[in-house]
């Protein structure tokens, strides 16, 4: 084993790379940037970088290794074992906003995948006393105290929030005095959407992506209350698709609806075609036009008469198998 990964990090977080080893067609390792330790754990303080066949976990923080690591492992195996993921296909044509929405997509997917990451974590003792201090003073590095009047950071405190009430879970008493205090507005919001995502468990690749969906679109009924750009996710974020035996087995007119959307396909330049759930309008597949901007009525029956299966082997869209 790579002699990098041995800095500091425990038995649980080893079995767990050789987990991730055991179901990755390349190797998996996790490598050390530098001593810095600033004493609270935030999930920016690693990143997945993928070099050819193989992946590295670099953590930029050594305040929590066992956390951190364990932390996009975890994230790392829920791919590998079939859970659905996000993908971007679409464009505004404004880059810096494209890279917002993805970041701000990613980080609700994040969100809903928390309840099965830090789940795993707890069970493994790799979430203790200290990594909830370290996380609560991550939470006040990310987030100012709400002012009077409100400012532009309010959706970020929203996430942010919303994300420690994962995160705390069952002990989200112990820190909720401190949060109410200091955001009042944006805690009881985050207390909202944490009710609509845990309706229902999150266990399952289609439990997970029922949730994401559900946050995707009360996250957007909450900023317009703020009167607050909505970030449009249903439309702008493809997620992955949880489909039986006998949906994959039906016409695509059956299972979806394809719209002409206003956004550019990145890789044709040309205005986008959207596949969107027919159950819960989201995103499921993106089409390049091409006939350029023109509709092409023999293009929409082609692709509305093959089976769902057909449709997603041909775009090498991955999807999911429920069982």
């Amino acid at each position: 084993m790579d002699n990098e990964i041995n800095f500091d990090l425990n038995d649980q977080v080893h079995s767990l790379i050789d987990a991730v080893n055991h179901y990755f067609p390349g190797t998996v390792t996790v490598t050390f940037l530098g001593k810095l330790q600033a004493g609270y754990v935030r999930h920016d303080q690693s990143q997945v970088v993928q070099d050819g066949k193989n992946v590295i976990i670099q953590i930029a923080d050594l305040s929590a290794p066992n956390y951190t690591a364990s932390h996009e492992l975890l994230h790392l195996l829920m791919v590998l074992r079939g859970f659905p993921q996000v993908f971007f296909s679409l464009t505004t044509g404004n880059s810096q906003l494209d890279d917002q929405l993805k970041m701000m997509g990613t980080e609700l997917y994040d969100i809903v995948s928390h309840f099965v990451v830090v789940s795993e974590q707890r069970k493994h003792g790799l979430i203790d006393d200290d990594v909830e201090e370290m996380y609560l003073k991550g939470i006040y590095a990310t987030i100012k105290p709400e002012p009077n009047p409100l400012d532009d950071q309010m959706t970020l405190r929203l996430m942010t929030l919303l994300d420690a009430m994962v995160f705390y879970g069952d002990h989200f008493d112990q820190v909720v005095g401190k949060l109410k205090q200091d955001f009042p507005i944006s805690l009881a919001a985050a207390e909202k959407l944490y009710q609509v995502i845990t309706e229902k468990p999150t266990d399952s690749p289609f439990g997970l992506r029922r949730n994401v969906v559900k946050l995707f679109k009360a996250f957007d009924e909450q900023l317009k209350q703020w009167e607050l750009p909505p970030l449009h996710n249903t439309e702008f974020t493809t997620l992955t698709s949880v489909l039986s035996k006998r949906q994959l087995n039906l016409q695509v007119r059956q299972l979806f609806e394809v719209f002409h959307s206003e956004l550019i396909e990145i890789h044709s330049n040309t205005r986008a075609y959207v596949g969107f759930n027919r159950v819960d309008d989201q995103n499921a597949f993106v089409l390049a036009n091409p006939k350029g901007d023109q509709d092409n009525p023999e293009f929409f029956k082609k692709i509305y008469d093959k089976t769902v299966k057909e449709l997603f082997d041909s775009l090498k869209m991955p999807y999911i198998e429920r069982e």
